[in-house]
């Protein structure tokens, strides 16, 4: 996709490097003149945004670690001591602590749009599934995170979600014992997790590089969901997209700012600011926000290896995705059936946000079941049977007549040819 390089050293110092390692051509092919189609809107620059939260959770993480003690008896003393004592400290927590919750933002609209878009096809498959293990690995550094405080929230969400694998046979009680470090959660699974957390987001950047790499190989996709046919369809990432992108970065970074000097405990629960204590239970345990959808999925099931298989396979489901879908038309800008279906399904995860906050009883427990029903209907029946019966709008013929059209003007004859 990218083709020949173009780039031609202008000094001798680069000449010299790009002889031994062309790394200057390499982020000049991909980040400078790298074509892209012409039309991407706003909701593309959200990779741009997920890599700088990205880097914002590995600089201000890294910082915290030199000040946090992984010990049950101090680790919330460690925590208020950065609060209190270290210079800048509480910036650096708060930093953190809602950096995650935007991270979440940001990769749930960007995963949305891929479904929307239909960024999940072919030939763009592989691009979805390391997406796919970038949120898993997201999942899992976030859940290790939320227990280092060690708060009574920190600890009884690790107690229940831990607790989870013990529903599968033979496996189950080896894998809890494995994660807590004996039989019960206390200090040899605080660190474990400590160590686990510091681990996962290194392992998260190198996957994230090959996510890049992948669709650097196949292109990007775009509202049209047509491949680009010529020259006219495309233009040079930079200036065009890397403005586009700086600017939406400076406006989510101007939220992200609100959110943490603002509202910063908004995203968190008040009860992890009581030490963690195994011998009183809180009346309602929740997880951060951003994995409540999957804990009403887990509750909406009576059975506990049922549930725990429903949330495990909400996630798995996305992996397979590509080959669920069979409608020949990627975007559902042209599949009216589909965007309908697919709002719904926004909505619906939506609702089991709500859900996942809410005590296990009553009409929440079936709302939740009525809402997981629609959640893997949508994959595993809507989609394969609307590629089948769906009649889509007429395509444009390339991305640039999208283009034109969408201002009102028409493609010249020769551009038709």
């Amino acid at each position: 996709m990218s083709g020949h390089s173009t780039f031609e050293p202008q000094n001798g110092f680069v000449k010299w490097m790009e002889r031994r390692l062309p790394i200057i051509s390499l982020s000049y092919n991909s980040f400078g003149t790298y074509p892209v189609p012409k039309n991407l809107n706003y909701f593309w620059t959200f990779g741009g945004i997920l890599a700088i939260c990205l880097v914002i959770q590995i600089i201000t993480g890294i910082v915290l670690v030199m000040h946090y003690t992984p010990h049950t008896s101090m680790a919330f003393a460690s925590v208020e001591h950065i609060m209190r004592d270290v210079n800048w400290g509480w910036l650096m927590r708060y930093m953190h602590a809602n950096g995650a919750s935007m991270f979440f933002i940001a990769v749930y609209i960007h995963i949305f749009r891929g479904l929307y878009y239909g960024s999940y096809k072919e030939p763009r498959e592989v691009v979805w599934i390391l997406g796919v293990v970038i949120f898993l690995l997201m999942m899992a550094t976030g859940f290790m995170g939320y227990v280092l405080p060690w708060g009574q929230m920190s600890f009884w969400g690790a107690t229940v979600i831990t607790n989870l694998f013990s529903a599968f046979p033979v496996v189950g009680d080896p894998i809890v014992q494995l994660l807590w470090g004996g039989f019960s959660v206390d200090n040899p699974t605080l660190n474990r997790f400590f160590s686990l957390h510091y681990l996962l987001p290194f392992m998260l950047a190198a996957v994230v590089g090959l996510h890049i790499w992948a669709f650097h190989v196949v292109g990007n996709n775009n509202p049209t969901g047509i491949e680009p046919k010529d020259s006219q369809d495309m233009v040079p990432f930079t200036p065009y997209y890397t403005v586009k992108d700086l600017f939406a970065i400076v406006m989510f970074l101007i939220f992200f700012a609100w959110m943490m000097f603002m509202v910063p405990n908004f995203m968190g629960h008040p009860d992890n600011y009581i030490p963690a204590d195994s011998l009183v239970t809180p009346a309602h345990i929740v997880p951060e926000w951003y994995f409540l959808p999957f804990y009403a999925i887990l509750r909406a099931i009576p059975d506990k290896l049922g549930g725990v298989l429903a949330m495990f396979g909400a996630i798995a489901v996305l992996f397979v995705l590509p080959w669920l879908d069979t409608s020949k038309v990627r975007s559902m800008s042209y599949r009216p059936l589909g965007k309908q279906f697919f709002w719904i399904f926004v909505i619906v995860c939506l609702g089991l946000g709500y859900l996942g906050a809410k005590p296990a009883e009553g009409g929440y427990v079936l709302a939740s079941r009525i809402l997981t029903v629609y959640y893997f209907a949508y994959f595993l029946v809507i989609l394969p049977l609307l590629g089948k019966i769906e009649k889509p709008k007429p395509l444009p013929a390339s991305i640039n007549e999208a283009v034109l059209a969408k201002h009102g003007k028409s493609a010249p004859a020769d551009a038709k040819a």
